[in-house]
């Protein structure tokens, strides 16, 4: 393991944001993340751990971190049942390309999840989701390294507290564990999960649709929809889509007959943060180098050279402007340093 100083973090973090790393190691081991934790220890500094960079807002010019940037590798069979095939993926391992391959493997079940930027290991941590996939509903288990015992501890998908956009290692009391892989439940008996209308569109006119088809659908959708952050710095979907209970709906529902929402049970409702900040006038809108994108409001870009503090203002007055028309409070979504 070797310890970099005041390392460029532009090419790790998909906003494009210029920011340099007090320390830097790159993770391909358990005995590196070991290592690395210690040397924090040592040194006094607190640790970060990296995946894809591509939900993520740094805020300064130097973090005063030890950024880790997570680089495990690995994909294997490890079992199976009658119902599922048990896949082991190394928590470095690019989330899209590791899609690709396993259905290319003849393994489906998260195709919908296609083209979302980062590793694997990020893909738990933010439980991430698209076109009605979360990945927690194919997850088995998570294989950690927990500082406080100083082993690998191996949590079942129950245990990690998959919400909305959330895990429990977003919480403070278990932010210090170390996703090392992730076993994902794979389901011998596919079905297409075509319950967005823009993939059924997609595929409309198959006779057969193949977990592949699902897949170059979502590809050709969030294409259309979303930057490619090697071109447009981004970090996908800035804003949470907001819920809100059933008297705050019909409320907004009186005032804004139009607004786009989605049934969630237990009388609340997920509306549509983007159709928000479009309705608010800031579709295409920029401030400098920092703005929303101009095919999807939901999307805040980096035109060029705009600093983190400079597109956490904007976001910031996207936030004020949608809370004095619609009086909902955005939240974001990626983490913010």
């Amino acid at each position: 393991m070797q310890i970099q100083e005041l390392v460029d973090l532009k090419p790790f973090n998909t906003m494009a944001v210029a920011a340099k790393a007090r320390y830097f190691t790159t993770i391909k081991t358990q005995t590196d993340v070991q290592e690395a934790l210690a040397w924090a220890t040592e040194h006094g500094v607190k640790p970060f751990v990296l995946g894809g960079g591509a939900n993520l807002l740094i805020t300064t010019e130097v973090l005063d971190r030890l950024v880790m940037r997570m680089a495990i590798e690995g994909l294997e069979v490890v079992g199976e049942t009658d119902e599922v095939t048990y896949v082991k993926v190394g928590a470095g391992e690019d989330w899209h390309a590791t899609v690709d391959r396993l259905i290319t493997m003849g393994y489906a079940g998260l195709e919908n999840l296609a083209l979302i930027p980062g590793t694997v290991g990020a893909s738990v941590v933010q439980n991430i989701g698209a076109y009605g996939t979360e990945v927690a509903q194919r997850v088995q288990e998570i294989e950690v390294f927990n500082p406080a015992t100083d082993e690998v501890e191996a949590m079942r998908a129950q245990e990690c507290d998959f919400a909305y956009r959330h895990s429990i290692f977003k919480d403070a009391t278990h932010a210090d564990l170390v996703v090392l892989s992730v076993t994902f439940a794979l389901p011998k008996v596919w079905t297409p999960n075509l319950s967005y209308k823009e993939l059924a569109n997609q595929v409309e006119g198959l006779e057969t649709v193949t977990a592949r088809d699902v897949f170059e659908a979502v590809v050709a959708v969030r294409s259309r929809k979303l930057p490619d952050p090697k071109v447009l710095g981004s970090a996908g979907s800035f804003f949470k889509n907001p819920v809100v209970d059933h008297d705050q709906f019909l409320a907004l529902l009186e005032k804004f007959p139009s607004i786009v929402h989605y049934d969630v049970g237990g009388g609340h409702q997920k509306l549509a943060a983007g159709w928000m900040i479009d309705q608010a006038g800031l579709k295409g809108h920029r401030e400098g180098d920092a703005g929303t994108y101009e095919k999807q409001a939901l999307v805040l870009v980096n035109h060029g050279e705009a600093t983190g503090a400079e597109l956490w203002r904007y976001a910031q007055m996207v936030k004020a402007t949608v809370n004095a028309k619609f009086g909902v409070v955005l939240e974001p979504e990626p983490v913010i340093l």
